[in-house]
């Protein structure tokens, strides 16, 4: 099956995924193999920040951190985000970019490693100035792994896993890889010269010299070298950027939807309905790239699941439209989609994009998937009638009168959706304590993951029963759907990335604490803030 998705994938991107050259160069890093462009990509964006350095391609970079590792030495291009960090290793404040060297002669620098070490040694969970800490040690070790030849592994060893470095390369790779380096160097002095013919002639110089040492390889290794077909994808992938064009394809949508149901102009639906749709196709070949490559479902961190609550939104959403006839949904759902993916676009130091090999306890296991897959598509409904209840909290501000009968049908979507959303969750605990008892041999242990995940259980069936018994209102449900979201927050978010704790280990993080707690923050002022004022004119109403 895989061969045929492999022959699947040519047929249709030949253009790409036949493309060779440095950029398609099997690497081994992190526990699989991936292409010369992943590797330096992923390299750059730890160290700088950013997956090009000043409009230079992160493969050139790279390439220039082997061919001229003292001048890089001295250039500022290390990121260190952490002010705290930057106090205590006494640096000019202002800057957040430092050279190697600067950071590789502080005097600081190695006691506070050594502070780390042992924090790590008794796995202490480390706050956030440690875990900046962590960061920049990975950062330079990168760095200088690379620059020294040893963090570049491209060529197999025989009878094991691991493959050879650069710098224990036996001819005749080593003066293979060698001509790839003056390749690069005559490409570096035609960019300089700005010729585009030099430039053209050189960049096909490096690439058939990285094919001949691919070519080289393989001649010894056979198909056992390198999975070239989940390589190649990985490469188009990168170039391709699918979830970038699904965002800005469904920001038109929300856009056209807003005004179908809030402007009452229905020419403008079909143009919505495509946007929609050819938004969902690019972010459906998207993730279904990320799964050909690494040959799994999307189960292993946040980016991957903030990717999937996007698709699940959709979805949802469009099938709750066909059966309710709710309008409002489309809006509330393209909305979801937009923030999550340019969530995922745009914050590559909190949302680790990076494809990474599983952990074992997560390997061939059918409840996991499941289990995964269930929760999280109830977070997408969650998060819809999260939005849902915003617009409520919008039109009460602009007159609760005024927008009667939008108020009434966005709390409706929002009941569907907690109907939908609450039974998801269910099945999804139910199901993680299946997956729990196949894996730790335990079903329930009240670990913080499960524990938030059952209070999240409880927030929303007593909304829903607030509801049936005719506590909860329209605006009523509305606050609740904006307060109740923090549940979900909380559950999905605040236990792997604030709490650390417990035995999810694998989907733990670090960053962006500050930004969710205000984004928690404002809606809880938002919430107070429109229901003072509805207060304030009821009264004024009645007097």
């Amino acid at each position: 099956m895989k061969k045929l998705l492999a022959y699947v994938f040519v047929l249709l991107f030949s253009h790409s995924l036949l493309a060779g050259g440095l950029e398609a160069l099997p690497v081994q890093d992190a526990g699989r193999i991936k292409p010369f462009d992943t590797f330096a990509r992923e390299a750059l964006a730890l160290t700088w920040g950013k997956e090009k350095y000043k409009g230079k391609p992160a493969t050139q970079v790279v390439m220039s951190w082997l061919m001229v590792p003292d001048e890089w030495d001295k250039v500022e291009f290390i990121q260190v985000r952490h002010s705290g960090l930057r106090e205590a290793l006494q640096l000019d404040n202002v800057r957040i970019y430092y050279s190697p060297k600067e950071l590789l002669t502080n005097d600081k620098l190695g006691l506070m490693m050594q502070e780390l070490r042992s924090k790590q040694e008794v796995r202490e969970k480390l706050d956030p100035f440690f875990q900046a800490l962590q960061r920049l040690e990975n950062q330079i070790s990168v760095y200088q792994g690379i620059r020294m030849g040893l963090g570049l592994n491209i060529v197999p060893e025989k009878d094991s896993d691991k493959w050879q470095y650069l710098q224990k390369l036996q001819e005749p790779y080593q003066s293979s890889f060698q001509q790839i380096l003056a390749a690069f160097a005559k490409l570096a002095a035609a960019e300089n010269s700005k010729d585009k013919a030099q430039i053209k002639q050189a960049q096909k110089e490096m690439d058939d010299k990285a094919d001949a040492f691919v070519g080289l390889v393989k001649k010894e290794f056979g198909e056992d070298y390198a999975p070239f077909a989940e390589v190649r994808a990985e490469l188009h992938y990168n170039k391709a950027h699918p979830f970038m064009y699904a965002w800005i394809l469904y920001l038109l949508a929300s856009l056209l939807f807003g005004v179908v149901v809030f402007g009452g102009n229905d020419k403008f639906n079909k143009a919505a309905w495509v946007c929609l749709w050819l938004g969902f196709l690019a972010h459906t070949y998207g993730f279904g790239l990320r799964v050909f490559i690494t040959g799994r479902a999307p189960v292993t961190n946040m980016y991957e699941t903030v990717v999937w609550v996007a698709w699940g939104a959709i979805i949802v959403s469009v099938i709750l439209e066909k059966f309710f006839k709710q309008k409002m949904l489309l809006p509330a759902a393209t909305i979801v989609a937009t923030l999550s993916l340019i969530l995922c676009d745009l914050s590559s130091h909190v949302l680790d994009g990076s494809l990474h090999p599983l952990e074992p306890v997560l390997r061939d296991n059918f409840w996991l998937l499941v289990h995964v897959l269930t929760i999280t598509l109830s977070y997408a409904t969650f998060f819809v009638a999260f939005i849902l209840g915003d617009i409520v909290l919008f039109l009460t501000l602009k007159g609760e009168q005024k927008y009667k009968k939008e108020i009434a049908s966005a709390a409706q979507a929002i009941y569907r959706c907690f109907q939908v959303g609450v039974v998801l969750l269910a099945a999804g605990t139910i199901l993680g304590g299946v997956w729990a008892d196949y894996s730790w041999g335990r079903f329930w242990g009240w670990d913080p993951k499960e524990t938030w995940a059952f209070i999240a259980l409880m927030g929303y069936l007593a909304i829903l029963h607030g509801r049936i018994a005719g506590f909860l209102k329209n605006y009523g449900l509305a606050a609740c759907a904006v307060l109740g979201f923090s549940l979900v927050i909380m559950a999905w978010y605040g236990v792997n990335f604030v709490l650390g704790a417990g035995l999810h280990t694998y989907g733990f993080g670090a960053g962006g604490v500050e930004y969710v707690s205000a984004f928690v923050a404002v809606h809880i002022l938002y919430v107070a803030f429109v229901t003072t004022v509805r207060q304030s004119r009821r009264k004024a109403e009645q007097s």
